[in-house]
């Protein structure tokens, strides 16, 4: 009995733009699920920017980044430590399952202005 390759799913728009989205976010700053949904073009979709992240694990997208509404820390697939460890090393300071100083990380990208 022959096997077939399993189908892997095409990325779909919206995962493509909140990847893109993702990469921007400098060293050293963070960007909420929400905010980065806003910034892919579906404001309300902060719980399927985190579905993305979990299921991400890219090199290239930095998903560490990317935090939970208040600061929370959120998922990072089950490996918190880890998340906290990457951010301390850009400088981030974690208290607890929060970022501190949230204002002065939070990343707000530059709206691009229409044409």
């Amino acid at each position: 009995m022959t096997r077939k390759p399993k189908k892997t799913a095409p990325a779909d728009a919206f995962s493509l733009r909140v990847l893109s989205v993702v990469r921007r976010i400098p060293p050293g700053r963070v960007a909420t699920y929400g905010d980065v949904a806003e910034l892919a073009g579906r404001p309300r979709a902060a719980r399927a920017v985190g579905n993305i992240m979990r299921g991400c694990g890219r090199p290239d997208v930095p998903c560490h980044r990317v935090i939970a509404a208040g600061g929370r820390l959120g998922g990072y697939g089950g490996r918190e430590l880890m998340k906290r460890s990457l951010l301390a090393a850009e400088g981030i300071l974690v208290s607890g399952s929060r970022i501190r100083e949230l204002d002065r990380v939070r990343w707000r990208a530059p709206r691009r202005r229409k044409s």
